[in-house]
């Protein structure tokens, strides 16, 4: 499916939604659109990876020092990281302890799509930059963990980094290490920090391929100069793949990736995306894919083929982190070409439920949720959808977030002992 930009346009053009708890205030007015006995996460209780993850949860939680890891995937959805911010939001700012580093991102500017708002990543000429998506199948490129690639192939540029641009977060991030993830088979171009008395080692991994500079004290912005290093090089290219902002600070890390149009079978052309998901181990998996997967005519849908991606994901996650807790989401409701409900999502819905039995993982049933085949028709009446009946206003993901919030709380304290209504209260109040 290719995503009409346009949504995105508009979405950044209304006023950016405060991170509060909304779901109180609406329920009386749009409470009828909401399945909320369906706002479960299913089978987590039956899951011993879900017990550690909430295990892990509850001593953040109650202030220790503790790490947490939390690495959500999807399309447009998560690209535009509005409702994945929200959680993150709510997450990292229960305690002083709970704000860990922002990890990996990728500047989609770069590569000229919808860049999340928390964070901003510039050059001086982004017109000298090609984007390559591995949704677009007639693009073809190095795809790395982000499954989006920016490339330059001109003479100089400069890149300007700043892990704090719009968030909700108390504590802003900052930095002692960046990892810049590129084709660091090519030696094309020089990369420096632009002041280089904050550098204390640079570093090349060439397996993982990024390079890693470490700095003499926190920060939370640099600069780099990008520089060909032959002008006579009639094919140079620096392909980047991400970054990560690092830190030792204990907390929750909540890493989110999403390309417009991605789909199982799409990010299965991300050729370096298993070796450089190697380097890390999440706690909780959230997998959000889905949507593109099924949006065609009911008679074009490999509900099989569907179920051969998913577990093959699955597979390369439990490969490289086996006690890890996965999530999956089952897509929202959706219309097809703006004409009619599609009917694709009620054979995902069953294969991902049956899917999590079979691995012993949990399920956030989002179609069920918004009240089943249609119901994104009546989410559009209320403003809570654009047009297209497939992604959200800003206000609608603010709702999706509170929705999956509340899911997990009461996943938590069903884990853990604690009270769900008292936890979720602390929440609620978080911004005040």
């Amino acid at each position: 499916m290719k995503i009409v930009l346009l949504i995105f346009s508009l979405l950044l053009s209304t006023s950016i939604f405060a991170q509060h708890y909304v779901l109180d205030s609406i329920t009386p007015s749009l409470g009828h659109l909401i399945n909320f006995e369906a706002n479960t996460l299913k089978f987590a209780d039956k899951s011993p990876a879900f017990d550690r993850f909430f295990a892990k949860l509850d001593s953040i939680y109650s202030g220790k020092k503790d790490k947490l890891h939390i690495f959500h995937i999807g399309g447009s959805h998560i690209q535009g990281d509005f409702y994945s911010n929200k959680m993150r939001t709510y997450l990292q700012n229960m305690n002083a302890n709970s704000t860990g580093q922002r990890g990996f991102v990728f500047p989609y500017h770069l590569a000229h799509t919808n860049n999340p708002l928390s964070y901003r990543i510039s050059t001086n000429t982004e017109s000298k930059w090609q984007g390559y998506r591995c949704s677009i199948t007639s693009d073809s490129i190095a795809w790395g963990l982000a499954g989006i690639t920016g490339a330059f192939r001109d003479v100089s540029d400069t890149i300007i980094v700043k892990a704090n641009h719009r968030n909700y977060n108390i504590d802003r991030y900052n930095f002692n290490k960046l990892r810049v993830f590129y084709n660091t088979w090519k030696d094309d171009y020089n990369l420096n920090v632009l002041d280089s008395t904050l550098v204390s080692s640079d570093t090349i991994n060439y397996d993982k391929m990024y390079r890693e500079f470490r700095f003499k004290t926190a920060v939370d912005s640099v600069s780099f100069a990008l520089q060909l290093k032959d002008t006579t090089n009639i094919h140079p290219e620096f392909a980047m793949m991400g970054m990560e902002f690092m830190n030792n600070n204990p907390g929750i890390e909540y890493t989110s990736i999403g390309v417009n149009g991605a789909s199982f079978k799409l990010f299965d052309r991300s050729a370096y995306f298993e070796r450089q998901f190697d380097l890390y181990h999440p706690d909780l998996f959230i997998i959000s894919i889905g949507t593109n997967d099924a949006y065609m005519p009911e008679d074009k849908f490999d509900a099989e083929n569907f179920r051969y991606y998913y577990k093959s994901f699955i597979d390369m996650i439990q490969r490289k982190n086996p006690d890890c807790a996965i999530l999956l989401t089952v897509p929202n409701d959706s219309y097809y070409k703006r004409k009619k409900p599609n009917p694709n999502t009620i054979t995902q819905e069953q294969i991902i439920l049956e899917i999590a039995q079979e691995y012993n993982m949990a399920v956030w049933d989002c179609f069920e949720i918004m009240g089943g085949l249609g119901s994104s028709q009546k989410w559009y009446k209320n403003n809570l959808m654009p047009k297209d009946r497939v992604h959200f206003t800003l206000f609608g993901y603010s709702v999706k977030a509170d929705l999956m919030l509340v899911a997990m709380v009461k996943a938590w304290a069903s884990s853990t002992g604690r009270n769900a209504e008292e936890l979720l209260n602390y929440f609620k109040h978080l911004d005040e």
